[in-house]
């Protein structure tokens, strides 16, 4: 009687210096924007304050509470799964790509609907803070896209 000693699982690749690189500084970014989501949502306008001089805090954080369910929702996918994502992402796991498509899917729903309405305060839609949104939505896009490729290269597991 023969018996099969092949390996019958999949294989996987060494992980390549890039992926930690892009790893830590992907969950310091999406950290960051947990430490945001958080400080918004308990201190309110005097974080707003804090974060951004000149910026009215209570104009601003009256904008985000009247945000429609949906939108907080979105927010907070696209926040927390980012995190999970890139957590997983070094942990060199395969669900960091659908963590990271939820991130990316709560950026667009959440930051699009900010692009589509407006804040109405002048200081918000000027230099920097007017391409923060498009800055979010574009590197949760290019992470999702990088975790897929480690994926497909056998790099998650």
């Amino acid at each position: 009687m023969d018996i099969d000693t092949t390996a019958t699982s999949a294989t996987t690749t060494a992980t390549p210096l890039h992926l930690w690189i892009v790893g830590v500084l992907a969950t310091l970014w999406n950290a960051f924007g947990a430490y945001d989501y958080v400080m918004t949502r308990t201190r309110g306008a005097a974080y707003i304050d804090s974060m951004m001089p000149g910026v009215d805090g209570a104009g601003y954080m009256a904008y985000i509470n009247a945000f429609p369910i949906w939108v907080s929702s979105a927010w907070a996918i696209g926040v927390w799964a980012g995190l999970a994502g890139t957590i997983l992402l070094l942990m060199r796991h395969r669900w960091a790509v659908p963590a990271l498509l939820f991130s990316f899917a709560g950026a667009v729903i959440g930051i699009g609907y900010q692009i589509l309405k407006p804040s109405g305060i002048a200081e918000m839609e000027r230099g920097f803070n007017a391409y923060v949104g498009y800055l979010v939505i574009a590197f949760a896009f290019a992470l999702f896209v990088y975790a897929r490729a480690m994926r497909t290269r056998n790099v998650l597991r």
